[in-house]
């Protein structure tokens, strides 16, 4: 049931990132929506979600907490690491940025998805009222999962063949990860770490890169009006899902 359930996560990621694959004409639009999107799924889902699971705190800081920020300076640190190899090599920048942090990124958001299935999995294994309050929440926001994973891709110069095969390997992660958890079961505390690292990576990619690109060139209010709209999409989302 499971896994079936994790079909529609599927069709969803490719559904946004075919989305963010045809808006080619207005990126500043679909960069602020990212960002907004990002910003979304970090303050409403994943951190409050990190700081349940995880549980216990460390000298007197919850380890999801902790984490977070962990997350946030990690994705600092090989940011700056991956583009003082590119210069130090000579490597072609695109706008400054070096295409392995978007393929990292990305493959952090595959990580996530299939995590999400596992997710699924194990709602299910505890009921199916469970599953299905968890199967709604994670349908809904693999969308923006697809668009953030190719969008992720495709700003750092990456080429649209690796930026669409990024998406394939995004929309097949959940189902792989529904599928596991006939193997084996995450404890809770492990899955909650995971989620506070991941939502601070992500943070940093929202505030740090997606938003500032997407203002740069189109400091437009529609761009700024995107962003809020991505913001609450995931509060409906977050909202219906309890």
């Amino acid at each position: 049931m499971a896994v079936l359930v994790a079909l529609g996560a599927f069709l969803m990621t490719l559904a946004g990132g075919w989305t963010a694959h045809r808006v080619t004409d207005r990126r500043h639009l679909v960069l602020g929506l990212a960002g907004g999107l990002m910003l979304g799924v970090v303050g409403l889902e994943l951190l409050p979600e990190a700081l349940e699971a995880a549980g216990t705190e460390v000298y007197g800081v919850p380890a999801g907490l902790l984490l977070f920020v962990g997350g946030f300076l990690l994705a600092h640190l090989v940011e700056r690491l991956l583009a003082h190899r590119q210069a130090a090599h000579g490597a072609e920048e695109h706008n400054g940025r070096a295409p392995q942090v978007g393929l990292t990124a990305a493959a952090a958001m595959v990580g996530h998805s299939a995590m999400d299935g596992v997710a699924i999995g194990a709602a299910f294994q505890v009921g199916g009222g469970m599953g299905a309050a968890v199967a709604v929440a994670v349908i809904a926001h693999d969308f923006a999962d697809g668009f953030n994973t190719y969008t992720l891709t495709r700003v750092y110069g990456n080429a649209r063949r690796r930026a669409l095969g990024m998406l394939l390997a995004d929309a097949v992660a959940p189902v792989a990860g529904a599928a596991s958890t006939m193997l084996f079961s995450l404890p809770e505390p492990v899955l909650g770490g995971y989620l506070g690292l991941f939502a601070g990576a992500l943070l940093y990619l929202a505030a740090a890169e997606i938003l500032p690109e997407a203002h740069h060139e189109h400091p437009a209010r529609s761009t700024l009006l995107c962003t809020v709209a991505g913001v609450l999409f995931i509060w409906l989302v977050v909202g219906t899902a309890h």
